[in-house]
């Protein structure tokens, strides 16, 4: 990129437009479709078991949110330091759920 472009917008044709709304239209479809079945789930302990319906539809959620974030809101052609805020912001979110999620693990539920 040089110095003369460096503010300037990118312009995306419609056509890009229009397959991300397939796309996007195609993931609903998908999580629907899925919350009809019944994918089974994943026994840790005896006391705890993971359904892998809500993993699969936060899969398909996670995958139509980045669609939305980069080509709606434009990230795909962003600057460097844009795509370092955002991957910042996304490695303290999924830090805190980490840390939420080994607290949850690590109680002694039903042991009281």
């Amino acid at each position: 990129m040089n110095e003369q472009n460096e503010g300037a917008p990118h312009i995306i044709g419609p056509r890009v437009y229009v397959v991300i709304l397939f796309a996007l239209l195609a993931g609903t479809a998908l999580t629907v479709a899925a919350s009809f079945v019944d994918l089974g789930a994943w026994h840790l302990t005896p006391t705890l078991t993971i359904s892998w319906n809500p993993v699969v539809a936060l899969a398909i959620a996670t995958s139509k949110a980045v669609l939305v974030v980069l080509y709606f809101m434009h990230v795909r052609y962003s600057s460097k330091l844009t795509w370092l805020a955002i991957v910042a912001g996304i490695f303290m979110f999924l830090t805190l759920i980490l840390m939420t999620l080994s607290d949850y693990v690590s109680r002694a539920w039903g042991n009281w």
